[in-house]
């Protein structure tokens, strides 16, 4: 799997890769207390996430990450991935087209966002909006925790 590029790529470098796996993240614990710290912050205390008492009875048999938590992860995976842009002004997220939850992720899996860019396309002179194919593995799992199409609008620098 392809690992992030080290040195900054021009616009015109990133728009022709359009359709590759840009790279893939390192691999990310999720600890039993980043899921209690996330369940803190957005003050969702559901049983399947924080009591492993209980959710060893359910189907899943233990705690899982929320899937918003899993979500959230894809700014810290795409720091660590995505090649710098040169020119870029600023970047900001415009949101998912597309967000599926597909597996759970339990506590103590290890995680990993894979990129591929979809598409990059000019909206004016110094704007354009990237769009990227997101997935989030699970280590030793046949199906993602997560597969989404996330937006993003890249500012360039004016000349």
């Amino acid at each position: 799997m392809p690992q992030a590029l080290a040195r900054p790529l021009g616009i015109d470098a990133w728009r022709v890769r359009a359709g590759e796996v840009i790279g893939a993240s390192p691999w990310l614990a999720v600890e039993q207390s980043r899921i209690d710290a996330f369940a803190k912050t957005t003050l969702d205390h559901q049983f399947i996430h924080v009591d492993p008492a209980r959710a060893q009875a359910t189907p899943l048999g233990s705690t899982i990450a929320h899937g918003f938590l899993t979500l959230s992860l894809l700014s810290h995976f795409a720091e660590a991935v995505l090649p710098e842009i040169s020119g870029l002004a600023m970047s900001m997220n415009y949101g998912f087209d597309r967000v599926r939850f597909v597996t759970p992720v339990r506590a103590g899996s290890r995680v990993r966002g894979v990129f591929v860019l979809s598409a990059l396309e000019r909206q004016a002179d110094d704007r354009f909006q990237m769009r990227l194919a997101v997935t989030v593995e699970i280590e030793g799992e046949a199906k993602p925790a997560l597969v989404a199409d996330w937006l993003t609008v890249l500012f360039m620098a004016q000349a």
